[in-house]
């Protein structure tokens, strides 16, 4: 459902590409994680299957994340001790998560991403400010 077909389904698909783009954009920029808004809207309203919007979503991740880096190291917002102990353990854990990620079928995949997202959710809003 994500190729291009008629006319009018090529403008909405550029609209809906746009909007989730600019949208998970932000997203990505203030840190937060473009893939909660990339992952779902990919799957929901371009019908990919969720392996493909995870993957989407890290080949997005890559030029998102660096210019959201470079804006905050030059506003000294990032502890570089901290990032240099999560990055090499963070690496074990991507390579581990791929491996699972492509074992586990689509609907599977696509349930426990959500289960994460409302956890986290609601974790957000229950803390104390």
């Amino acid at each position: 459902m994500h190729d291009f077909g008629g006319r009018e389904d090529d403008l909405l698909k550029i609209i809906i590409y746009t909007v989730i783009g600019v949208l998970s954009g932000i997203i990505s920029g203030m840190g937060i994680g473009g893939g909660a808004i990339l992952i779902p809207a990919l799957t929901i309203f371009l019908k990919m299957n969720q392996q493909t919007a995870q993957n989407i979503n890290l080949i997005y991740f890559i030029p998102t994340a660096s210019i959201a880096l470079i804006t905050h190291v030059k506003n000294k917002s990032v502890e570089k001790k901290a990032f240099l102990k999560l990055a090499s353990f963070g690496l074990l854990g991507a390579v581990a998560g791929a491996m699972i990620a492509l074992k586990i079928d689509s609907e599977v995949l696509k349930k426990l991403f959500g289960g994460f997202l409302l956890i986290m959710g609601f974790v957000e809003l229950r803390k104390k400010q």
